[in-house]
């Protein structure tokens, strides 16, 4: 496949994704090839760890390729849609779980989907140019592919603020929000990952390992736990409004952008996964209550229109911040019976 280059390399099993100009922007085939992968080499006694990263500047992975999703959504086929999210999120599982070393070297932008595959591994290494983000509530989505876990575990309430603003986080508020463990230098990557690839030995990663730069996040913790504290998402509102700090007003302007439905949603499934009962099944599962009903009840096909197609900034989203809609987020997150996500492999193409 052009997409994606999988190979054994000496003592690594070796994922790079080659769609560089699309900022490596992950396909419904490249996530059954990752997936397949690593089903081969789980018993594999020649590969010691995967290595997982990308060719590019620009991003690692900046995200899903949502044109498919979004023709055969407006299309009326919701199916499509339903079956590329339990696919993916199996995935995202299996990389949480795999009982083998998943190394992820994650340069530039690393968003939505591409945290999926990369933010759920043993050994998260980022650079000076990394920008790790989860934006879906911009696109009327949630924070999926196990995002909502992460944000759920960051320190205090991040969780929230990152889920609701989209805000970016370079190397140093990436490891100190979680999705990332270890800065390495750019320049050091390709010796590091012959040195892996030669011997399978991680003592490699932290010999590497320098201290990362400093993030803004520890300075913002206080602001962020005062403003993000509340309950729901109208709670947070009313916080955010009645401060006038620059903290709490930019982070209104950003959530004023993306649609109240997804972050209400976002905001309940975070307090629901806050606790140590939490894992990346329950996550995903109660991500997919939601992007299973988010193209027939959700603002997913405004949310790409807007944002990709028509490229017009403007979506017409069904509720207003004003008036966090409480009822229908209810309605989106309730279990889905028969339909309810399984982590079970199944062969047929979507």
């Amino acid at each position: 496949m052009s997409d994606i280059d999988i190979r054994i390399t000496g003592r690594a099993g070796r994922i790079t994704l080659t769609r560089p100009k699309a900022l490596n922007a992950m396909s419904y085939d490249m996530c059954l090839a990752i997936e397949d992968a690593l089903d081969a080499w789980v018993d594999d006694d020649e590969v010691k760890l995967v290595i997982i990263d990308a060719e590019g500047d620009k991003a690692f992975c900046a995200g899903g390729d949502i044109q498919q999703l979004y023709d055969t959504g407006r299309a009326g086929d919701y199916a499509y849609g339903q079956k590329f999210w339990r696919d993916e999120y199996r995935l995202n599982a299996k990389i949480a779980e795999y009982s083998k070393p998943y190394i992820a070297f994650m340069q530039g932008f690393t968003m939505g989907g591409g945290v999926g595959i990369s933010c759920h591994g043993s050994h998260r290494i980022v650079c000076e140019s990394s920008q790790i983000a989860m934006p879906e509530c911009g696109i009327g989505l949630v924070p999926d592919v196990g995002g909502s876990l992460l944000l759920a575990q960051a320190p205090g309430r991040l969780g929230e603020y990152l889920g609701l603003t989209a805000a970016r986080m370079g190397p140093g508020d990436a490891i100190y929000a979680g999705f990332a463990d270890t800065f390495i230098p750019r320049s050091d990557w390709p010796d590091l990952i012959r040195q892996l690839e030669e011997t399978g030995d991680l003592e490699h990663i932290t010999a590497k390992s320098v201290v990362e730069p400093a993030g803004q996040l520890v300075a913002d913790q206080a602001e962020i736990d005062a403003s993000f504290a509340g309950e729901d998402l109208l709670s947070i509102v009313n916080a955010l409004k009645s401060a006038s700090a620059d903290l709490p007003q930019s982070a209104l302007k950003a959530m004023n952008r993306n649609s109240p439905l997804s972050m209400a949603c976002a905001v309940e499934m975070i307090h629901r996964l806050r606790g140590p009962a939490a894992d990346i099944r329950r996550a995903l599962d109660l991500e997919y209550r939601f992007t299973f009903r988010a193209m027939e009840h959700g603002d997913f096909l405004e949310g790409i229109r807007a944002a990709v197609i028509d490229k017009d900034r403007q979506p017409n989203w069904q509720h207003d911040l004003d008036r966090p809609p409480s009822l229908a987020a209810s309605r989106m997150l309730m279990p889905l019976g028969e339909n309810k996500l399984t982590f079970d492999k199944k062969e047929e193409a979507p």
